[in-house]
């Protein structure tokens, strides 16, 4: 994962503090509430929603079913397009294919569009490392690279901004990067956007060297697709002379035909557009028109072992619309920082433990990020099923240990309900002295939990001994 979220507290630590903070949960409720109209309103309109949705998990899990095979068409079709393929296992041989082919043009800047998969393994860092500055062209993700801040979600990653603080970042670092924006700029949001315009277009012009993510690789053509909103992704995948796309296995989707499916879904539950404004299509090189070279990287870094994963799985169909995110009560509260990871919400509380690993206590704490309204499984575009996915993943951070108490507390619990004489015991003990027993849980190590709890009352006598008294009586 990217290096801008190391030393990230835990969930439940990170997520006190983000709720304490009333701007951020006011800009998340505004942003998140506007989203979920318009995509609402978007779905409302397809009558067959339910079978898009239906069609495009049997068409995931079909291509994860033969994934091998379809990554060997995608490498064979994209190689006889003139393109190059390369593969990585994790974060650091990604980076290192991606850094040397830059070195190799000879130049120190590149452009990106707007990739997970680069943020995921820490790209950006990587490549300043090596001397090479990268440039985001991504609105959102100008703002957030502009004050060395986090994305916070998956469609909008400045989402946690307003217009004012977006004013204040374009007045203060837009002339640290050599290219200030106008002193009488104002928060009106065409003069940001005209702003940011300004700042990348000599960027655009001069960069010969762009590095992208991708929406989809379709397989029997090795064609790569973006979906984007702004026409920086159309700029950076046409100028430049050389591309260079950083893709996850998870991708592919088998031919054009699958890809109609989604490109139908995707713009629904992203933007709640019918279709997104530009969808850029590339396969290979072609002489005198877009780059003269073209390096496809097939990323891992981990997504084999979420395959093996008959329940999580599942997690591989996702299309990065982020319409769990947006319908999550914990995220619009929580906002994204607080998952540490590039991936927020819903979707990062199930994907980043299984990418990562569970050992750590912050990864480890991500399945519990969740009320398991089932929400986000109502809106999935693909239907994943995030609380079973959830669910699933608590069960991995029981089993490793790690939470003595709560460990003792449930074997108690297991070994008094395994026996009807002992749980008749139990109810027995806890009516006898009901009258000791606090409505309100005292607070203590497991004050998390017991400060937003009461205890419910307890009976006089159990329900059976109250039922054999009643059972004598009338046989009376």
């Amino acid at each position: 994962m990217s290096r801008t979220f190391l030393g990230m507290p835990p969930f439940p630590k990170a997520a006190e503090a983000a709720v304490a903070d009333a701007q951020l949960r006011h800009n998340l409720h505004r942003a998140t509430r506007t989203i979920r109209r318009t995509r609402g309103r978007a779905v409302a309109e397809v009558d067959d929603w339910e079978a898009l949705r239906a069609a495009g998990a049997a068409i995931k899990d079909r291509t994860l079913r033969h994934l091998d095979r379809y990554l060997e068409q995608l490498e064979e079709a994209v190689t006889a397009a003139g393109g190059h393929v390369h593969w990585a296992v994790d974060a650091a041989e990604a980076n290192a294919v991606v850094t040397e082919l830059v070195r190799a043009t000879g130049h120190r800047e590149v452009v990106k569009v707007k990739s997970m998969a680069t943020q995921e393994i820490g790209l950006n860092e990587a490549l300043a490392e090596a001397g090479i500055t990268a440039y985001e062209t991504d609105l959102a993700e100008l703002i957030v690279q502009l004050a060395e801040d986090r994305p916070s979600h998956i469609l909008v990653p400045a989402i946690h901004r307003n217009r004012a603080e977006i004013r204040e970042i374009f007045l203060r670092a837009m002339a640290d990067w050599g290219r200030p924006a106008p002193a009488d700029l104002t928060d009106d949001p065409r003069a940001l956007a005209e702003a940011a315009r300004r700042h990348l277009r000599e960027r655009f012009l001069t960069a010969k060297v762009a590095v992208s993510g991708a929406n989809f690789a379709v397989a029997e053509t090795g064609t790569l697709v973006v979906l984007e909103s702004e026409g920086n992704g159309r700029m950076c995948l046409t100028l430049p002379e050389t591309l260079i796309s950083v893709v996850g296995i998870e991708k592919l989707v088998p031919t054009w035909r699958d890809l109609e499916v989604f490109l139908r879904l995707l713009p629904r539950s992203s933007t709640g557009e019918r279709m997104n404004p530009y969808t850029s299509m590339w396969t290979g090189v072609a002489p005198g028109d877009g780059p003269r070279e073209f390096h496809l990287v097939l990323l891992d870094n981990g997504r084999t072992d979420v395959l093996a994963d008959a329940v999580g799985r599942q997690t591989l169909r996702c299309i990065r619309c982020s319409a769990c995110l947006n319908v999550c009560p914990v995220y619009e509260r929580a906002g994204g920082h607080a998952y540490g990871s590039v991936y927020p919400g819903p979707i990062g509380a199930i994907l980043t433990p299984q990418l990562r690993g569970t050992a750590s206590e912050a990864d480890a704490a991500l399945p519990y990020a969740s009320s398991l309204c089932g929400a986000c499984f109502e809106v999935c575009p693909v239907a994943i099923d995030i609380p079973e996915v959830l669910v699933h993943l608590r069960e991995r951070v029981v089993e490793q240990g790690g939470r003595p108490g709560e460990r003792a507390l449930l074997a108690a619990a297991s070994w008094t309900l395994g026996d009807e004489r002992r749980l008749a015991w139990a109810q027995r003990a806890a009516g006898a002295v009901r009258s000791l027993v606090p409505r309100r849980l005292p607070l203590g190590p497991a004050a998390a939990w017991t400060d937003t709890r009461d205890l419910p009352e307890i009976p006089a006598e159990p329900f059976r001994d109250w039922w054999a008294r009643r059972e004598k009586e009338d046989g009376r």
